[in-house]
C-alpha cells in the first residue's frame, strides 16, 4: 500500500453501494471501529506540514517587527507576538487555510474552499438576514467580495506593521461583524468567537491581557461543560479509531462493549470520556486556582496534556491550527502575565461585551441549540451536533453543477486521484463516521420516512454539501438546514422527489431527546418530531429501532 493509498474496506465498495441500507450501515460501521476513515499516510503528514506553515507564516509577520528581533526565547511570548498571532490565526482561518480544509473534512480537490468561494462573485452565502437590502440575498455580489476582501487587506496591513497600536486593530474589529451581516458563513470560519473577541479587546481594553484571559478560559469552560451529557463516549471511541498513533487493534477493539456485534462505546471508552471531560475543566480551574504572580506549572502540564492528545488524534474536521494558537494563548497570556487578573478588565462596557460573548451566548446556546452555533456556543468535539443527510435520487446531485462554486461533486474530486472503487470506498466511511456517534443512531429509523426505497438514492451528509456549496463547513449543522436547501433550490430547481433532506439538532441542555425533521427540496416539510436519547443509547448505529 503507497503513501497516498487508503486502507481499503473490508467489503467490495462497488457491491455495498448496491446492497439495502443495513446491510451497509452494518458494513461500514465495523469497518470504521478498526480501521477509522483509512486515511493515508501521507495525508497526516501533509496536515503535520500545514501546521508547521502556519507556524512559519506567524514567525514571518513577526519578523516584521523590530522588537520582535533576536533569539525567538527572547520575544516569543510577549504581548506584540501574542497579538499577530491572533490577527494570523484569523487570517488563516477565514481564508479557509485552517479548520475543515483538506481531506478529513471531505475536501479533496481543490483542498481548500474559503478565498476560493469568498472572493467569487454569484457563490452561494447565507446571509444573517436573508431580506436586507445590500447585505442579503443568497449570492455572494461585488459588494460581498469587497468588504470580504477588506477584512483580508486589513489583517494582512496589521501583521505587516512593525508596532500596530489600539486603534490598528479597529479595522478588523468592525469588519468581521460585517462579514457575518453579508453571510453568516465568514463569521463563523474567523472563529469569531475567540480570534475577533480578542481583537475587541485590543482594539479597546486598556489591560488587554485581562480580557484575553477571561476569553481564553471561557474557551476551556465551556467545551468542558458541552462534554457532560451522554454524546461524549462515542466521540472518544470514534477517534480513537482513527487516530493515527492509536493503530493497535486490539485497543480499537477495546472501544466497543463487544466487537464487532455491540459497537456501542465500552466501559473503557466511557472512562476515557469521563477524563478527557475532567481535564479539560481542570484546565481553566488550575489556571484560575493560581494565586497570581506564580507560575502555573500544574495549569500549564494539564494544557499540555489535553491539547497534546486532541491534535495528535487528528480529528475529522482538523482543528489543529486552533489547538496550537489555544496552547500558544496559554503561555503567552497565564505563563507570561502571571500578575494580571482578569478582573483588570474594563471599561464597564466592554466587560459587558464580554459577559454576552462569554458567557450569555454559550449558555443560550448549551439551553437553545437551536438558535445558537455550536461554536458560538463553545461545544467544542462534544458529539452533540446538529447535522444533515441529503438524499439525492439517480444521478440528480448532477444538478449542482448549476451553482457557481470552486468544488466538483466529491466523487468526481476523488476521481482524480483515485479508481471508482476506492473513492466508494472512502466515501463509505463517511456513512460510518455520521452512524457510530449517538446523533447517528436518529437516521435509520428516520430514512423510510424520507424516502420510499434507499437504493434509488446517494447518501451525501450535510457537512460535504456545505463545503461544495459554501466553501466552507467544520461541523455547523445550521450552515446546511433548511436555509442551504431553499438557496440550492432556488439555483439547481430539483423536481419533488428528487431530493431529500433529514436534519437534527443538538439535545439541548436539560432536555432528553433530539429534535429532527425532513424536507423535500421542492415541496417543503415532511415530517418532524423528537427521538428520546435513552432510545439511541440502546441501539446499535444500523438498528432502525422503533
Amino acid at each position: 500500500m503507497g503513501l497516498l493509498d487508503p486502507t481499503p474496506p473490508p467489503y467490495d465498495p462497488l457491491e455495498w453501494e448496491r446492497a439495502p441500507f443495513a446491510e451497509r450501515a452494518r458494513s461500514v460501521c465495523q469497518a470504521w471501529a478498526l480501521q477509522g476513515y483509512g486515511t493515508p499516510p501521507a495525508i497526516f503528514a501533509a496536515y503535520a506540514l500545514k501546521i508547521g506553515l502556519y507556524i512559519a507564516g506567524w514567525l514571518f509577520f513577526c519578523g516584521r517587527s523590530p522588537a520582535l528581533h533576536g533569539p525567538i526565547a527572547t520575544w516569543w511570548l510577549s504581548p506584540l507576538a501574542f497579538q499577530k498571532a491572533i490577527v494570523w490565526s484569523l487570517l488563516f482561518e477565514v481564508m479557509g487555510f485552517g479548520c475543515g480544509s483538506g481531506p478529513l473534512t471531505g475536501r479533496y480537490f481543490p483542498p481548500v474552499g474559503g478565498f476560493l468561494y469568498f472572493l467569487r462573485p454569484g457563490t452561494t452565502k447565507l446571509a444573517l438576514f436573508p431580506r436586507l437590502p445590500l447585505a442579503g440575498g443568497s449570492r455572494r455580489s461585488l459588494l460581498d467580495v469587497a468588504v470580504y476582501a477588506a477584512l483580508l487587506a486589513a489583517a494582512l496591513r496589521l501583521l505587516l506593521l512593525p508596532a500596530p497600536n489600539a486603534r490598528d486593530f479597529l479595522p478588523i474589529a468592525a469588519l468581521v461583524p460585517l462579514c457575518g451581516l453579508f453571510d453568516v458563513t465568514l463569521f463563523l470560519a474567523a472563529r469569531a468567537e475567540h480570534y475577533w473577541t480578542m481583537t475587541v479587546c485590543f482594539a479597546f481594553m486598556p489591560v488587554w491581557i485581562a480580557g484575553a484571559k477571561a476569553v481564553q478560559l471561557a474557551l476551556w469552560i465551556w467545551a468542558g461543560v458541552s462534554k457532560l451529557g451522554p454524546h461524549f463516549p462515542a466521540v472518544v471511541a470514534v477517534m480513537v479509531s482513527n487516530g493515527p498513533f492509536t493503530r493497535i487493534p486490539a485497543l480499537r477493539r477495546a472501544m466497543y462493549r463487544n466487537y464487532p456485534g455491540d459497537l456501542r462505546p465500552s466501559a473503557l471508552a466511557t472512562l476515557m470520556s469521563h477524563a478527557g471531560t475532567a481535564l479539560e475543566l481542570a484546565v481553566p480551574l488550575a489556571f484560575l486556582a493560581t494565586p497570581l504572580g506564580e507560575a502555573p506549572l500544574i495549569a500549564v502540564a494539564l494544557m499540555a496534556v489535553l491539547h497534546g492528545y486532541v491534535t495528535s488524534s487528528v480529528p475529522m474536521g482538523v482543528p489543529l491550527e486552533w489547538n496550537v494558537a489555544v496552547v500558544y494563548g496559554g503561555l503567552a497570556l497565564f505563563w507570561a502575565h502571571p500578575g494580571v487578573s482578569i478582573a483588570a478588565a474594563g471599561p464597564p462596557w466592554l466587560v459587558a461585551f464580554l459577559a454576552v460573548m462569554l458567557i450569555a451566548l454559550p449558555l443560550l446556546g448549551n439551553l437553545f441549540p437551536d438558535r445558537i452555533s455550536f461554536l458560538l456556543a463553545m461545544r467544542y468535539y462534544a458529539g452533540n451536533w446538529a447535522g444533515s443527510v441529503w438524499l439525492f435520487r439517480g444521478d440528480t446531485h448532477e444538478k449542482l453543477a448549476r451553482l457557481v462554486k470552486s468544488s466538483g461533486w466529491v466523487h468526481d474530486q476523488l476521481g482524480r486521484f483515485y479508481d471508482r472503487a476506492t473513492a466508494v470506498g472512502l466515501l463509505s466511511k463517511v456513512v460510518g463516521f455520521r452512524l457510530m456517534h449517538l446523533h447517528g443512531r436518529l437516521l435509520p429509523p428516520l430514512l423510510p420516512k424520507a424516502v420510499d426505497r434507499f437504493e434509488d438514492f446517494t447518501w451525501m451528509d450535510g457537512e460535504i454539501v456545505a463545503g461544495l456549496a459554501l466553501g466552507w463547513n467544520f461541523g455547523e449543522g445550521h450552515l446546511h438546514h433548511e436555509r442551504l436547501l431553499e438557496a440550492i433550490q432556488s439555483q439547481c430547481g430539483f423536481a419533488p422527489g428528487e431530493l431529500r433532506c433529514i436534519f437534527f439538532e443538538s439535545q439541548p441542555l436539560g432536555r432528553g431527546s433530539i429534535a429532527w425533521r425532513i424536507a423535500d427540496a421542492a415541496a417543503g416539510p415532511v415530517a418532524r418530531g423528537e427521538t428520546r436519547v435513552r432510545d439511541l443509547l440502546a441501539r446499535q448505529p444500523w438498528e432502525a429501532g422503533g
